[in-house]
């Protein structure tokens, strides 16, 4: 069933977003460091955001990711500043692989 006046809405091509920010939540249970870091952060809970942006001509959506970025300090500390740090993917990996291993 198509309501009345729906595709008003849209002349021409359909939009989409063209960016998006995919936010995750990682835990390290012991302190950690990442290259750039001018200090080991304390164990606790860090939100990450995945800064990714469409691929022009795709007949699916598809995404690639441009930028990571780590929020300081930990959600557990209750601090009002928070400061987001760009990091690479595949160190924050290898640090979570390591906090798990200790």
């Amino acid at each position: 069933m198509i309501r009345k006046g729906a595709g008003a809405r849209f002349r021409g091509k359909p939009q989409f977003m063209t960016s998006r920010t995919t936010p995750s939540v990682v835990r390290f249970r012991s302190a950690f460091s990442l290259p750039g870091f001018d200090a080991p952060q304390p164990p606790g809970e860090y939100r990450v955001d995945h800064d990714e942006e469409a691929l022009e001509g795709a007949s699916l959506i598809a995404w690639r990711r441009v930028a990571t970025f780590i929020h300081l300090p930990a959600i557990s500390a209750g601090g009002a500043t928070r400061q987001m740090v760009p990091i690479e993917p595949a160190s924050l990996e290898a640090a979570l692989e390591q906090d798990q291993r200790q």
